[in-house]
């Protein structure tokens, strides 16, 4: 494998990946050229991923095996998924997307993470983490009848095993003993020589042809000698739990094998060839490393996960705090005042704020892996026992514990607080990670309280109230910087369901914010003259303030950045109907599609809340009015 010490800042030469339009093209490949087109993958992902920003470890850790994937098995007939689809560049780039790589993640560009609208090469669209052992064990089944030779691989991450629906998914496939092959693509640990060395042996034998032989023959010899058959079974099994950590998916149903060097492509085409033509679902462990063959992202995995562009790397940093960095400061205050905070994160540390709360408080910190689910529950069982759990989760993953949501802490009414970061539209990564639906699935369920705060310095405040409430609470912020409001550091609760007026114009036409697009609202509001109010909650509503102005007004104008349908506009018409206030309504918020990936601004503009959007709206369809 070539090192590289920096991203290169000019296009690489690359002729042997140039001669590859589709993966057709490399299956003739010797070994050393699949070693030559190897170096130069790695290179060119650097060099582009460089040039747009985009995710790059997990991908330079699976160059090889994408390599020899798609050298060994016939894409797009056979099924390939990628878990997550954050490695998954170098397989864009292999299927003819290599000149619109640098597009990725852009408006109008190549989507984050596969998609079947973008490939017949993307064999299942993914963004969640742990969906791919579920997506492949049902085409497998789908397929056996119609297509009985196709292969099936699915590749996932020692991270994505975490979740509880991967081995729902494993036992399942145990079960059913469909032609598949999983992949777990471990780069969370190195390979011991000694050990390493033994285990990679036993891997060969076990993948090999003649153990095959071995065991097939064996099987049918000893299958009417009951006594020896078991036997045989019992010293196969404790043989490969010796040298191998394969057991617990042995005894789900799956062959085992691994784990093997996941950057050796000579030993990678032998096990994989090999288990092409085993009976039954394979489980293939390989050993990688992410950010493989650029030092930097070696030694700094989590900060080389995603970066921006090379220039942009250099840019002096924003003094103007980030959403989560005042979530970060606030935690840590209020674990100061209150030792029964109890702090948890399905493996986002850095990405939601622990850090500086996970290292002062050890004790108090829990990181419960991808593991949404259990998080919640987890929580609710600390709430038992009169701990105060802070749930710091992305909203697009609340979504995967919604069950959990509900039965354990909802129905029992228990005081756990949801920190809701990344909601609303997040930008790049697209509508997988958006978070547009908190509102909606949130303000249906009974207990629940719902925040939203519209700058840096009502985040801390409105977090303190949450906190403060005995029940489940939430407080949704987006993803990147405020409007830089002053933060005062004070821990003081506001009333529940309070809302600020922000200033008074004309009577007829009043204006209720909802949350981060604040800008919007005071540009919107100011320049047609507009009574605006800052309404803070969503539930409970502030039903007084309500009343004062909705009474008189014509027009209520509700602007939100989460789904209009069961939106918070939505709770204002259902609050107007009930109180028999008989006025007009405009809804401003996401609409009922998904906002392709691009950035958040480009984003809001895709769904009409840009000022200007909303003002063109506005001036068109309320005219009179005006």
């Amino acid at each position: 494998m070539r090192i590289f010490k920096e991203i290169p800042s000019k296009k690489p030469n690359t002729p042997l990946l140039d001669s590859i339009k589709d993966p057709s093209d490399l299956r003739s490949f010797s070994i050393s050229e699949l070693q030559n087109l190897s170096n130069e993958l790695r290179e060119f992902l650097l060099y582009s991923v460089g040039q747009s920003g985009g995710h790059l470890g997990g991908g330079l850790g699976v160059i090889e095996l994408t390599i020899v994937i798609h050298h060994l098995f016939n894409t797009p007939y056979d099924n390939l998924i990628w878990d997550v689809g954050h490695q998954a560049y170098p397989h864009k780039i292999l299927t003819g997307r290599k000149d619109k790589i640098e597009t990725i993640r852009k408006r109008g560009g190549l989507a984050p993470f596969p998609s079947r609208n973008e490939s017949e090469y993307d064999a299942f669209g993914v963004g969640h983490s742990s969906t791919s052992i579920s997506a492949i064990l049902g085409m497998a089944i789908g397929s056996m009848s119609i297509n009985p030779d196709k292969k099936h691989i699915a590749v996932i991450g020692d991270g994505a095993m975490t979740a509880g629906m991967a081995f729902e998914a494993l036992s399942h496939a145990g079960h059913l003993k469909p032609n598949l092959l999983i992949i777990l693509n471990d780069n969370d640990m190195s390979i011991s020589e000694n050990i390493g060395g033994l285990s990679n042996y036993f891997s060969r034998i076990w993948a090999s042809k003649i153990y095959k032989g071995i065991k097939k023959s064996g099987a049918s010899f000893l299958k009417p000698l009951p006594q020896a058959y078991h036997l045989a079974r019992k010293v196969e099994t404790q043989m490969k739990a010796m040298v191998a950590p394969g057991t617990i998916f042995e005894e789900l149903g799956l062959n085992y094998i691994g784990p093997i060097d996941g950057h050796n492509i000579k030993e990678l085409k032998d096990v994989i060839s090999n288990l092409k033509e085993f009976d039954g679902p394979q489980f293939l462990h390989v050993i990688t490393k992410k950010g493989a063959g650029l030092d930097k992202a070696e030694a700094d995995r989590i900060g080389f996960h995603a970066i921006g562009k090379i220039n942009a790397i250099k840019d002096k940093k924003t003094k103007q705090k980030k959403y989560q960095d005042v979530f970060s400061d606030w935690i840590v205050d209020m674990a100061s005042c209150d030792e029964n905070l109890i702090g948890i994160t399905p493996a986002m540390r850095e990405g939601s704020g622990l850090v500086s709360f996970s290292e002062k408080f050890p004790d108090r910190y829990f990181d419960v892996a991808i593991a949404e689910q259990h998080a919640v529950t987890f929580a609710a069982g600390l709430a038992c026992e009169k701990k105060k759990p802070v749930v710091a989760i992305y909203s697009t993953f609340l979504q995967r514990a919604y069950d959990q949501l509900i039965h354990d802490v909802a129905v029992q009414n228990l005081d756990v607080m949801f920190a809701l970061d990344r909601s609303g539209l997040v930008g790049e990564d697209g509508p997988t990670h958006s978070g547009n639906y908190d509102i909606a699935y949130l303000r249906c369920i009974p207990n629940m309280i719902i925040c939203t705060p519209s700058d840096e310095n009502e985040t801390r405040h409105l977090l303190t109230t949450a906190y403060h409430y005995e029940g489940p609470s939430s407080v949704r912020y987006p993803r990147g910087i405020g409007p830089g409001a002053v933060i005062f550091d004070t821990l003081v609760p506001w009333d529940i369901g309070t809302a600020k007026l922000i200033n008074e114009g004309g009577p007829k036409i009043v204006v209720l914010n909802f949350g981060a697009l604040i800008d919007q609202a005071k540009d919107v509001s100011s320049s047609l003259g507009l009574t605006l109010i800052d309404m803070r909650f969503v539930k409970p509503l502030d039903e007084e303030i309500l009343k004062k102005y909705l009474s008189k007004a014509e027009w209520f104008i509700s602007i939100e950045d989460g789904s209009v349908m069961g939106g918070a506009g939505s709770a204002v018409q259902e609050f107007c109907s009930r109180e028999k206030i008989n006025i007009k309504s405009m809804l401003f918020g996401i609409p009922d599609k998904f906002i392709e990936h691009a950035s958040r601004d480009e984003m809001l503009e895709d769904a009409g809340l840009s000022s200007n959007k909303i003002k063109s709206k506005l001036k068109k369809l309320l005219k009179p009015n005006l």
